[in-house]
């Protein structure tokens, strides 16, 4: 290990507590997911004398971020300061693909088991999938099944005979709302029709197959057709993250349309719902909110729902966290090259800016997040002062007089 690299193989030969992990990636990234024992890594000018408080105490230090590109850098800069650290081959990524291995074998090893086990009349395990399943029926049956079930009734998500495409991004909240999807298939009173699609937008090959391991574990039998919009939107300057969504949107409907949907389903969550609130005042002027369903205006026939609304996101890290399961983060060319792994926080984005003032807000009103929610549902319009309704703007000067 004289090499300032260590790999996944290295880093397991090592005793436990002999060494500390130090991610270096930002907020927006570390909330997907760190490696079990990790600890965020202080900012540039801080990070020499973090690593020597943990080399004092008889310590290896292990630096990692997305794909071991800047934690590399990183380690090298203290070699030069005389502080001998190391950094993790591939990053998270690379560890997360080693770990995924290692838990297909495991799962092969207990079917095989299984199927030996029922020859001989005795007690089978619980496959991983069945486990994960389990956790949805049993231990988040309240905080995610059931808010699950109450949005699609309370906003008429499913209709019987619908076709819905399941999109998936890769990430926590559209991996379980496919597993929360099947359920409902298993148990549902009407019969409707599931395709889970994944748009491979341009990931590396390392992202793309943590998305096929992934479905694969979760037993997601999934359908995946590829576009260049990273590429067209990589050297967009002004809003490339927009554009971005609104390109895979249109491709997700016109695949769907093709494969005979007449619904696509998202994983947008009772948080995004709160924080597209407040964006949209702050930086948008204007009071809008994350509607549950919409119309297609470009694709006739299409609707799009989000069956999520009313889960809360740390339920939704619980789950993940419980049974043990990493997912990618958006993927894209910018997260690929490990920019975003600033730990000083310089890249964050709008809407982490405004996670974040929430969480603040909470400190002192703990109600803050239903109110915020409630407020859409409750607009007194004799107290707005103008409105937009068809594209056309109404002003309270306009029956001002005639109500008095």
């Amino acid at each position: 290990m004289s090499n300032i690299n260590i790999s996944y193989k290295e880093l397991k030969q090592l005793e436990k507590g002999s060494y500390q992990l130090l991610d270096m990636r930002d907020e927006s990234n570390t909330s997907y997911g760190m490696i079990p024992g990790a600890v965020v890594a202080a900012g540039e000018d801080e990070l020499g004398t973090q690593a020597k408080e943990y080399i004092d105490q008889g310590k290896k230090v292990i630096l990692y971020c997305t794909k071991g590109i800047f934690s590399k850098e990183a380690a090298e800069k203290l070699a030069e300061e005389g502080i001998d650290v190391l950094s993790l081959e591939g990053g998270y990524t690379g560890w997360l693909l080693s770990l995924m291995k290692e838990e297909q074998e495991n799962d092969q090893k207990t079917e095989q088991n299984n199927k030996e086990a029922e020859g001989k009349g005795k007690k089978k395990e619980l496959t991983r999938t069945q486990e994960i399943e389990k956790s949805i029926r049993k231990k988040f049956h309240k905080q995610i099944f059931s808010k699950f079930v109450k949005a699609i009734k309370t906003y008429d998500l499913v209709q019987e005979n619908d076709k819905i495409a399941i999109c998936i991004s890769g990430g926590k909240d559209s991996m379980l709302m496919a597993k929360l999807f099947q359920e409902l298939k298993r148990h549902n009173k009407f019969h409707f029709d599931l395709v889970f699609l994944v748009m491979d937008p341009g990931y590396n090959e390392m992202n793309r197959q943590i998305i096929e391991n992934n479905a694969k574990l979760l037993d997601i039998p999934i359908t995946v057709f590829e576009s260049d919009i990273f590429d067209a939107v990589y050297e967009i300057e002004k809003s490339p993250c927009y554009l971005c969504a609104r390109m895979r949107r249109g491709y997700l409907y016109s695949k769907a349309k093709e494969l005979g949907c007449n619904k696509i389903a998202l994983g947008h969550h009772y948080d995004d719902v709160i924080e597209t609130i407040l964006m949209g005042m702050f930086y948008g002027a204007q009071v809008q909110t994350m509607m549950p369903k919409l119309h297609s205006t470009n694709f006739e026939g299409m609707e799009l729902i989000r069956p999520m609304y009313l889960i809360r996101e740390d339920d939704i890290k619980h789950w993940r966290d419980y049974n043990g399961l990493h997912f990618i983060q958006c993927a894209c060319k910018f997260t690929d090259t490990c920019t975003t792994c600033n730990p000083d926080g310089v890249t964050k984005s709008k809407r982490m800016e405004t996670k974040q003032l929430i969480a603040k807000m909470k400190e002192i009103n703990p109600y803050v997040e239903s109110n915020i929610f409630k407020s859409v549902e409750n607009v007194n319009l004799k107290t707005i002062i103008a409105y937009k309704k068809d594209g056309v703007k109404h002003s309270f000067l306009d029956t001002y007089d005639q109500e008095n």
